[in-house]
């Protein structure tokens, strides 16, 4: 029988760790794993083959349980396995069977993190008991230039992240490694890019990023509304950032207007770019300077799923403007431009 007096339990924040195969989850994982202290951490696992990850390295830890998926890669055709599976292990929780606050899924090299993002937001039992904090991106140094060449998924992988982080670094040249940059922030412009860390706060610090809260999408979104605009955007207009690098088919469009908007127009204009554009966009944000509103209108989401929140007030000097990450495949650049600056009439 439920207790009416009991306090209910706070929504079990969640990781998703994305990469391809041999990029080095694991052993982010297993770092986070050896170094949370007390805090008690569940893994969902789902890994191409029978091999899981290294039960080794942390069948010691009483606070890590460890559920594994059966039927290969987490996708469209298992979201709902990975639905039940989630809900199962909020299940044992609130039955006192398992004690965790955090969730880490680590997805095999060939899945498309946008089934598993979009599970916390679509289905009810996972959205209303799951906070899902970020998205990871391991990227192999050495074989990223061919995987992005072969394989879509791994460009998916950079459109979704939240942070990219590069690992065997030290086995490529320099010139190398700033192509390699140079063309991750090509799919994914504003997301920041370092090497896999080893210090444990630095390691901790990528498992609490907030990415989802919409108030704080400024604040754990480093030079979101930065001055340093790339080249191919224009402060003061609407421009984009050109799809003309490589030939991945996943890139970032960055709109921009100085000034406030009319929210009814701006509102009409992600409908409708949702409406036609929805399943090519994988990620986007935005800060809306609305007109007769003190307080920033910030939205983001994934595919068709988003969500609209007012955030904290423009501040005494501060420029009101509206600026709109996107980042997607093959959009009509020109198409979405055109709308764009008809709605900041």
């Amino acid at each position: 029988m439920t207790n009416p007096l009991a306090i209910p339990r706070p929504p079990i924040r969640a990781t998703i760790l994305t990469g391809f195969l041999g990029a080095g989850k694991t052993t982010l994982l297993n770092r986070y794993l050896n170094t949370a202290g007390h805090k008690k951490i569940a893994v969902l696992e789902n890994e191409f083959g029978a091999v899981g990850i290294d039960g080794g390295l942390i069948a010691g830890s009483p606070a890590v349980e460890v559920v594994e998926l059966a039927n290969g890669c987490i996708c469209c055709s298992v979201r709902g396995e990975l639905s039940l599976s989630l809900a199962a292990l909020a299940d044992r929780r609130d039955r006192g069977e398992l004690d965790f606050e955090h969730l880490v899924i680590e997805t095999t090299g060939l899945a498309d993190p946008a089934p598993v993002a979009q599970a916390f937001f679509v289905d009810e039992g996972v959205r209303d008991r799951y906070e899902l904090d970020g998205i990871l991106a391991i990227v192999d140094a050495v074989h990223a230039g061919k995987q992005l060449d072969e394989n879509r998924v791994a460009a998916a992988q950079i459109g979704f992240a939240d942070r990219i982080l590069l690992s065997k670094t030290e086995l490529v040249e320099p010139a190398e490694l700033e192509a390699l940059e140079a063309r991750l922030r090509h799919i994914n412009l504003r997301v920041p890019i370092t090497t896999v860390p080893a210090d444990a706060d630095a390691v901790a610090a990528l498992f609490t990023l907030d990415a989802f809260v919409l108030t704080d999408v400024l604040e754990h979104t480093p030079g979101f509304l930065s001055d340093a605009a790339p080249s191919g955007l224009r402060r003061g207009g609407a421009e984009r950032q050109p799809f003309v690098r490589h030939n991945d088919d996943i890139a970032s469009l960055v709109l921009h207007h100085t000034g406030d908007v009319d929210v009814g127009l701006m509102g009409n204009f992600v409908e409708e770019l949702l409406l036609k554009s929805g399943n090519d966009m994988l990620r986007y944000k935005g800060i809306l300077a609305v007109r007769g509103e003190e307080r920033r209108l910030v939205f983001q989401g994934v595919h068709r799923i988003t969500g609209f929140d007012y955030g904290r007030p423009w501040q005494a000097g501060e420029a009101r403007e509206t600026t709109i990450v996107i980042i997607g495949r093959r959009l009509d650049a020109a198409a979405i431009e055109a709308g764009f600056r008809l709605a900041c009439r």
